[in-house]
């Protein structure tokens, strides 16, 4: 068999269960952790660390990558890196080692660059927006069903055995990972970034502006869908299934407005107007969340929060390389994922130390404020 015939759809699959690992305990993880004695504040922390880890990593395992001109090594360390930390987390049952462990999460998807960079190399240059679109649907594909069948093991075999499926699929993506193929005629003829290059591509004004707006997103998805939106179901009721549910319902639609957003709806309105509204709609579905009482209207708010992400992110993505030459767009990327990786920390944690001092409510509002602001500067900054 032809490389061509097997290494699209075996590093698909990859894909999926990278991330299946990643997420197959996400919807329990703060109601987990809460079991275990954790506070709010040390909720936010166990969340949030998983962004603090990729927001200090993200960038030198980009320029490291670009150096070496390797990308398959990085997936591998990658995958093995979600492996060890569903095991860990599974073995040891304390909050220090859930935050210990969950950063360490945070390690192994910092390697993502390497993902999407490998992937594009299999398709034409000009292909490129359609190779990120492709493995953008995959992403969501693994952690939708990672979600869901995370809840109902929760469900029936109890909150723990999450970290075994995830755990299995971490090994199993792993063994796979060892057959990618490395493509390794693309970046012949590259030179390894310098320093200088480094600083000229993270002062780019455009770059600096989508960064700073996907901490925003990330801000909010994480304080909420990934962080304390969970706790406010349980609150209500919820069981383990209908926590997976929420996970998924906010990520289906972000299937089919991520591939409608860098489409036909940013050349009809512009993709001004799209990040604008998807920003509008994440506020809303925020500051709703504390106010809901009935767990269906919470995934009503779920779904209509993943469109608004579904909106925003992908095009955030396409503009942060946008103005960038081809030669440093890893780098660039990894800047921008490292950014974004801000909002991933400060969400969650931000949030937990509020509702500790005033209440739950107060910090789903004040996250909630933050989309405001988010719409505010992209009408006002974006050309």
């Amino acid at each position: 068999m032809k490389k061509s015939s097997y290494r699209i759809p075996l590093f698909c699959i990859v894909t999926i269960l990278y991330w299946f690992s990643m997420y197959s305990y996400v919807p329990i993880l703060s109601t987990y952790a809460e079991s275990l004695g954790a506070s709010y504040k040390m909720i936010g922390l166990i969340v949030g660390s998983y962004g603090f880890t990729q927001m200090l990593l993200r960038v030198p395992l980009g320029i490291l990558s670009d150096k070496i001109g390797k990308r398959k090594i990085f997936i591998i360390m990658g995958i093995a890196l979600c492996f060890m930390s569903a095991i860990g987390m599974w073995i040891f049952k304390t909050p220090f080692w859930l935050l210990v462990f969950r950063s360490l999460a945070g390690v192994a998807v910092s390697t993502w660059v390497a993902y999407t960079v490998l992937f594009s190399s299999y398709f034409a240059l000009q292909e490129a927006p359609k190779a990120i679109g492709i493995i953008n649907s995959f992403t969501t594909i693994g952690q939708m069903s990672a979600t869901l069948i995370g809840g109902y093991a929760a469900q029936y075999f109890g909150q723990a055995s999450t970290f075994v499926l995830a755990a299995v699929g971490g090994l199993i993506g792993l063994l796979l990972s060892l057959f990618i193929v490395e493509n390794n005629n693309v970046n012949a003829d590259r030179q390894p970034l310098t320093l200088s290059q480094l600083l000229s591509v993270s002062k780019d004004y455009k770059l600096l502006l989508v960064s700073g707006l996907a901490i925003v997103v990330q801000f909010i998805i994480f304080a909420t869908t990934y962080g304390f939106t969970p706790v406010a179901a349980k609150s209500i009721g919820a069981s383990d299934v209908q926590l997976g549910l929420l996970a998924t319902f906010s990520a289906l639609p972000t299937v089919f407005t991520s591939a409608a957003s860098g489409s036909f709806l940013a050349k009809r309105y512009s993709e001004k107007k799209m990040i604008v509204i998807g920003f509008i709609i994440l506020f809303a579905a925020c500051a709703v969340i504390p106010f809901i009482k009935n767990i269906y209207l919470l995934y009503i708010s779920q779904a209509i929060g993943g469109i608004g992400r579904g909106l925003v992110y992908p095009l955030l993505m396409a503009l942060s390389i946008k103005s960038v030459e081809n030669s440093k767009r890893a780098t660039a990327m990894g800047f921008f994922q490292a950014i974004y990786s801000i909002g991933m920390f400060l969400g969650p944690t931000f949030t937990g130390f509020v509702s500790d001092v005033l209440s739950l409510t107060w910090g789903f509002v004040l996250t909630a404020v933050l989309g405001l602001a988010g719409a505010l500067i992209s009408a006002r900054f974006i050309k």
